[in-house]
């Protein structure tokens, strides 16, 4: 007899509800892919914030980022603020983007990245790569095995680049 492992496959293409499978579903998903885009997107951000600070200042937010961006920011923050009961999502405002955002402050900075990581524009392609897999998991639902192929490959790569930069670049956290 056959038995499906719970969590192996998306509990919406089972032929009844079944709470279990749900459950089982999340935890896959936590387990296996959720962490990774938590990872490469919190690293980005480090990333970003690092290679501004040194190449700007650490006030780079105010000249490095486009003012639509910045209000875009300062809505969410002005959320949270009204509503203290809730967890903050960072004190930088780099925070309060999502990782569509992050990279359009990589593109309109590349100049300056590119001084740190020559093949920015590869990077900015994975990041894009990955995107729309991220919301998917982000909305809770199922990615499919090819995205999940293209988070596993990003996560490796940036767990690369930053062994890569670590003797050249100091690491902040915003």
């Amino acid at each position: 007899m056959i038995v499906d492992m719970p969590g192996s496959r998306d509990f919406r293409t089972a032929q009844a509800f079944n709470l279990l499978q749900v459950d089982a579903s999340g935890k896959d998903i936590g387990r296996r892919v959720y962490w990774k885009l938590y990872a490469i997107e919190n690293v980005v951000r480090v990333l970003i914030h690092s290679v501004l600070c040194a190449q700007i200042d650490p006030s780079w937010w105010a000249s490095a980022v486009d003012q639509t961006l910045q209000n875009k920011a300062q809505g969410f923050r002005r959320k949270y603020t009204s509503r203290p009961w809730h967890t903050s999502p960072g004190i930088h405002d780099i925070y309060y983007i999502d990782l569509f955002d992050l990279n359009e402050i990589i593109r309109a900075n590349s100049h300056l990245f590119l001084l740190v990581v020559p093949d920015i524009d590869q990077w900015m392609a994975k990041i894009e790569q990955i995107r729309l897999p991220r919301n998917v998991v982000a909305h809770m639902n199922w990615p499919s095995e090819t995205d999940r192929k293209r988070i596993d490959v990003l996560y490796e790569d940036v767990l690369a680049l930053v062994k890569t930069l670590s003797g050249t670049l100091s690491f902040l956290i915003p």
